[in-house]
């Protein structure tokens, strides 16, 4: 007997049990339990119950974008990635990207629009991360509204640059790289 559909597709697991079991600021460390509908066997996974991200890709009216760098705990290390975070409860993904780009770089964008999406990490999270493109931004002259932890290094980078970072690795941020080909793939 195939573990596939008529199709060729893999079949998906029949859920059983889903559990909490560590509660975090961000987000939840859960546990599923799961069945094989053809073969029968079970097994449990786990994963992170995380609320949805967004990204911005911000450019000047001189066509450069906005880049920031902050320390990163997961990798230990200084990462180069686009402005960013997490989209509070019942909030639009376009209205939450320009409130991060506002509060993490203090550039403002009069409009921005969805140009994609993506699930980050699909073995481990269940979160989207929104992409969203703001044109023609400015800086604003309150400045930034930091959170409590963390600390940015902002950049101004002409579009050649950032693509040239991108291919050094010195941008290595998984989703960055994503929004640059959602970017890229604008031809605007």
């Amino acid at each position: 007997m195939s573990d596939q559909d008529e199709t060729g597709a893999p079949e998906s697991w029949d859920l059983l049990d889903d559990k909490l079991l560590t509660a975090c600021r961000v987000w939840d460390l859960r546990a599923r339990r799961y069945r094989h509908p053809n073969k029968g066997t079970e097994g449990e996974f786990y994963y992170i119950d995380s609320r949805d991200w967004v990204i911005v890709i911000a450019r000047t009216r001189a066509g450069e974008l906005i880049l920031v760098r902050q320390f990163r705990w997961g990798i230990d290390a200084l990462s180069w990635e686009f402005p960013g975070g997490i989209i509070d409860a019942g909030e639009d993904p376009v209205a939450a990207g320009l409130r991060e780009l506002r509060e993490e770089t203090g550039y403002v964008a009069q409009s921005g629009r969805l140009i994609g999406h993506c699930h980050p990490n699909p073995a481990i999270l269940n979160n989207v991360c929104h992409i969203v493109f703001a044109d023609n931004v400015e800086l604003h002259v309150d400045g930034t509204e930091w959170d409590e932890h963390e600390e940015m290094e902002i950049r101004v980078v002409a579009e050649a640059e950032v693509f040239e970072w991108a291919k050094e690795c010195k941008i290595g941020h998984a989703l960055a790289l994503t929004g640059l080909l959602y970017y890229q793939m604008l031809k605007l």
